[in-house]
């Protein structure tokens, strides 16, 4: 993405000086949401689809911790089942991404000339654009679905990750373990992609991390608009977007899965920051 996500461990006033604490933090929070994830068909209480009118809008209670919706569904239930669909949007729409604006920028820095002037050109015409604009723009043109918003994830989010890989490419093929390689007669694939890419990689590893936190928010939104996961379901954003109109008079629609959006974004973005502190670079 063009913005990282990331937030600061220090601005969220928890005292957090050095970055292991919030690596573990952020390691707390994902990996207890892809535990819940991994066992929801041992944890959920009740199917997560299974319609029951009799207990329609119920309030939190001992049977249904987070109430039940218009259509009499659990919502603890759909929350625990909603983290399968929202953990795979955070990775599977990073990965893509990842691999693709690695690969780009890896060559456009070290090739240069004409390659890396019209790679870059193609990036400033993508990031003229708002992001969330140009890929519901993708997404409407290729309906809706998970499939169809990683495919628009990918076509747009490449850029952040071949500036970032370009950048780093240009200060290192000029280092001195590049010439050696040069003086030895590696090959350039050779030189790129066994020296310079493990030497690239960090920072771009990092903001992944931190752009799962915006991939999960874009995916809510896509869903919330009606052009993601399709009901009936189970997935964060569409739950919100169900309940919306039930805001005033049944509160627990919304707020469970928008807490759920929440604390796991907070978990990528302190698991980002920990690991970026920890280590010692941000991209």
């Amino acid at each position: 993405m063009s913005v990282q996500a990331s937030i600061p461990a220090g601005r969220l006033g928890l005292g957090l000086r050095n970055g292991r604490l919030a690596m573990v933090l952020g390691l707390a929070i994902v990996g207890g949401w892809l535990l819940l994830a991994l066992c929801a068909s041992w944890v959920a209480p009740f199917d997560p689809i299974a319609q029951n009118t009799d207990i329609r809008l119920l309030a939190p209670s001992l049977a249904h911790p987070f109430g039940t919706d218009n259509f009499g569904r659990d919502i603890l239930s759909r929350v625990i089942w909603g983290a399968r669909i929202d953990l795979q949007l955070a990775v599977i729409g990073v990965l893509f991404p990842f691999l693709i604006g690695t690969c780009i920028g890896a060559l456009a820095g070290y090739i240069g000339g004409r390659f890396d002037t019209v790679c870059m050109r193609l990036i400033d015409v993508i990031l003229a654009f708002p992001f969330l604009v140009l890929m519901l723009a993708i997404m409407a043109i290729l309906g809706p679905g998970l499939s169809n918003f990683y495919i628009a994830m990918a076509l747009v989010g490449w850029v952040s990750y071949a500036r970032l890989i370009r950048s780093q490419i240009l200060v290192l093929k000029h280092s001195d373990f590049v010439l050696a390689a040069k003086s030895l007669g590696f090959g350039h694939g050779r030189i790129l992609f066994r020296h310079l890419l493990p030497n690239a990689l960090f920072g771009s590893i990092v903001f992944s991390m931190s752009d799962a936190v915006l991939v999960l928010l874009n995916g809510a939104a896509v869903s919330y608009l009606g052009l993601g996961v399709q009901p009936p379901t189970a997935e964060w954003g569409t739950m919100v977007a169900e309940g919306q109109s039930f805001i005033t008079s049944a509160w627990w629609l919304c707020t469970f899965p928008g807490l759920a959006i929440v604390t796991l974004a907070m978990g990528f973005s302190l698991l980002a920051d920990g690991i970026a502190e920890h280590f010692g670079g941000r991209p």
